[in-house]
């Protein structure tokens, strides 16, 4: 098991157009198997990285932290790790999306302009409909609450997660920090061909893959595998560690 400090705080990122009780439910039971207390930030739709960064800062500024994200949240996460690297005893990118800051080609990013753009044009209740009528259901669940609960805001959030700069192959070489990649082996919105380049060019990092069918019947499972990964990681490494 991990041999980290005592109260570390998991703060969970919650991914693009998602909510805090997605993120807890993905990584809540695993946090609590280990005592741990849980933040699962709810994204601000006006300000959704700010919002990020201050749950993550104000949880350093109490101690310990392990930084846990999905998709835009994993970004995120591992960027701020990236600068805090006492404070951090890992980090948990789960459906990590592309890599480097142009995004121009990146399948979550343009998914999230074109439903900003469908959101002002036709409305909310028009996109969710179209939304569930083409997704598995408990997706369509996840993203209708979590939608309705940002909106008018929601194109405003959509558009920042679609603009945001993902990390460099250059800079997640530079990466010190442990950190397991959970990735899903038939997303095509989250390609594990990204998981897999993230688990090589992290120097401290293993890749745990899972489906989407896995994840729509236990959200947990992210958490699962991303705990299970890092302590792979840190019994395999000379990263010091403390009890």
């Amino acid at each position: 098991m991990l041999r980290t400090p005592p109260q570390v705080t998991v703060v969970a990122l919650p991914g693009t157009g998602s909510d805090a009780d997605f993120a807890a439910r993905a990584f809540g039971p695993a946090a609590a198997a280990r005592g741990w207390a849980l933040h699962a930030v709810e994204p601000d739709p006006q300000a959704v990285i700010a919002s990020y960064i201050a749950a993550l800062d104000a949880a350093a500024a109490r101690g310990p932290v392990l930084a846990a994200g999905i998709s835009l949240g994993a970004a995120v996460a591992l960027d701020w790790a990236a600068g805090q690297p006492t404070a951090v005893v890992g980090v948990i990118t789960a459906l990590p999306a592309w890599t480097g800051a142009e995004t121009a080609a990146c399948p979550a990013a343009l998914s999230a302009s074109v439903t900003a753009g469908q959101l002002r044009a036709d409305g909310l209740d028009a996109v969710l409909a179209r939304m569930r009528a083409s997704s598995p259901p408990w997706l369509a669940a996840a993203l209708t609450r979590s939608w309705r609960s940002q909106w008018p805001h929601l194109p405003q959030a959509l558009d920042e997660a679609a603009a945001y700069a993902w990390p460099t192959r250059e800079q997640l070489a530079t990466i010190t920090v442990p950190v397991a990649v959970v990735g899903a082996s038939d997303d095509p919105v989250h390609p594990i061909a990204v998981a897999e380049e993230w688990a090589s060019d992290l120097p401290h990092a293993s890749l745990r893959r899972v489906t989407l069918a896995e994840l729509g019947e236990n959200p947990a499972i992210l958490g699962e595998a991303g705990f299970a990964e890092l302590d792979a990681t840190l019994a395999s490494s000379t990263l010091p560690t403390t009890t």
